[in-house]
Parts: C-alpha cells; structure tokens; sequence
C-alpha cells in the first residue's frame, strides 16, 4: 500500500509540475481511472482532449486513442504510457487498402470507427463511435455508397438499426467482444435468470439477440446505474466495473470470459499501469508526433463526428 500510494503522490506531482491532464479509457485499471481528471469512452475522451487547457496530455488508453488527441491538440505534447497498446481494429484496417479502395471508388462515403489509425481517419470522410454510429450513418444522403471500417458486428448492427441497404462492411473484428461465446451467455443467464443483459455492439449477432439493452460503453454504464434493475450480465470489457460499482454499489454485476483469455479483458488496455503512468509524465516519452499533413487531413472527419449529436 505505501508503494502505491507512494507512485500516486508522484504522479500527482508530476501532473502538476506538467501542467498536464490525465485522460483514462473505462477499460483501464481501476488504479488509474481513479487518479484521472476524465474517464470516459473514445468519444467523450475526444471531446474532453478537444476542450483541455495545458500543456500536456497524458491518454491512458491505447494508441489511436492519443492519436486523436494529438490532432485535435496539434500544439501540445501527448503522451501515452505504453506505445505498444495497441487495437485489433486498427491493426485489421491498414492505411494503404483504404487508400486503394477510396482510388478505386472515389464516389463512395468512408465512415471510419475511432478505432482506427490516424492515417486510415485521414482517408476518410466521417469518423463515429459506438454511440454515435448510427447517427452518423443516417446523415449522409440515402443515394451515397458507403464503406463503414473496420468492426464487422458494429458494421452490421448499424446496418440493421439504418435498413441501409447500399453499405459495404470492412471485416475487422474486437477481440474482446466478437470472442464473447453465446453459450456461454446462455449458461450465464440460466445461472442469473433475473439479471438483464447489457452489450456492446461488437459483440456478434447472436449475442446481441440476446441482450435487453446494447450500447456504447458509456451508455450501458449509464443504462445499468439508471434500471430498476439490480442485476446485469455486461458483455463489454471488465474494467467498466470500477464505474459501474461508483454509480451503482447496490448491484450485481457478471462478465462473460470470452474464448481468448478465459476473461473479459483486452491485453492491450490492459499494458498501461501506474509505473508507465509516472514515467511518461516524468520524461514526455512515448511521445505522439504526427505530421502536421496527416493532422490537417485527420482533422476534418474527427470535428464532422464531433459535430453529430
């Protein structure tokens, strides 16, 4: 405990000698969602790093996540602490495909999930999140094509929820959510016949058939704490818990180990700690640098998403 709360005080000093702001993803560590100044999914990180006054930012999350953030604070240092927490959703939708379909069909309508490499944002022409998603697909012109990257389930959830027959779907996948087994939902729910099931909507098809409420992060955090409900079964990463048991300590709450790791965390979330925390603070490193063209490009399909309510 005096070794924790020893690297906590230094981080909180480091913070304040840097002028710097602390933003945490809800699957972080409970350890570092408690010492942020923001813990929020990849949309209201956006929108937090859009509005920061200061000098550094500091984006516990994984890569893109910062990446985004450097281009909407072109100006300041972002740093992270892990450079290689990275995202399956990235790492499935490489930059120069994208850029060979956009040259092959230059009249369609990229809409790209954050979950994407600045350069992969730069070639498109509107960003989304979970929670936005399909806002976002509604508000381009019913006669316009459009490809929706990288997450096959979001893709086709957005879909059903559209009846937008003219969308094309990359074939990435999370592999955290789209490796949530159905059966074992269904033993779940046997077990806990009175618990509600809350899911992320990349989560596959049959999992989402199956569920009472499907949103962004956020939402289903929001969704548990506000039921009348007293039990959920939560098919999303684990470390929405810290928020979930903040807002709502009176009810149970049950994750589904997927097939990867036998659990419900993502391995890449999950590189940041308290240590990488205070060193990034302490020496500015791994540090974001992005290309001031790549930026300007990224820029634009960011703030459209920005801009969708």
């Amino acid at each position: 405990m005096l070794a924790l709360t020893s690297i906590t005080e230094e981080i909180l000093d480091l913070k304040q000698a840097r002028r710097a702001v602390i933003l945490a993803h809800h699957y972080q560590d409970a350890e570092i969602q408690d010492l942020a100044d923001a813990v929020g999914d990849s949309l209201e990180l956006a929108r937090k790093a859009r509005d920061f006054e200061g000098d550094v930012i500091a984006f516990c999350g994984v890569w893109f996540m910062a990446e985004t953030a450097k281009v909407l604070n072109p100006q300041r240092i972002v740093v992270v602490p892990d450079r290689d927490a990275s995202c399956s959703l990235v790492e499935s939708c490489p930059a120069d495909q994208v850029r060979a379909y956009r040259a092959a069909h230059p009249d369609h309508v990229i809409v790209s999930y954050i979950n994407t490499s600045v350069e992969v944002k730069a070639e498109s022409d509107i960003l989304c999140t979970s929670r936005n998603a399909i806002q976002v697909v509604n508000s381009i012109p019913a006669d316009k094509t459009v490809l929706f990257l990288p997450d096959i389930n979001l893709g086709n959830y957005v879909k059903r929820q559209t009846g937008r027959e003219n969308m094309k779907i990359w074939q990435g996948a999370c592999i955290v959510h789209a490796t949530f087994p159905a059966r074992r939902l269904v033993k779940a729910r046997v077990e806990h016949p009175n618990a509600l099931v809350a899911s992320h909507p990349e989560c596959t098809p049959d999992v989402l058939a199956m569920s009472d409420f499907i949103g962004s992060t956020t939402s289903i955090i929001q969704w548990c704490a506000s039921s009348e409900a007293g039990e959920f079964i939560v098919m999303t990463e684990s470390g929405v818990l810290n928020s979930l048991q903040k807002l709502a300590p009176h009810k149970r709450f049950h994750f589904i180990p997927n097939e990867n790791c036998n659990c419900s965390e993502c391995p890449y979330m999950k590189r940041n700690t308290l240590e990488k925390l205070r060193e990034c603070l302490r020496n500015l490193e791994p540090r974001v640098e992005l290309s001031k063209e790549v930026m300007q490009r990224a820029a634009l399909p960011i703030e459209r998403m920005l801009a969708v309510k």
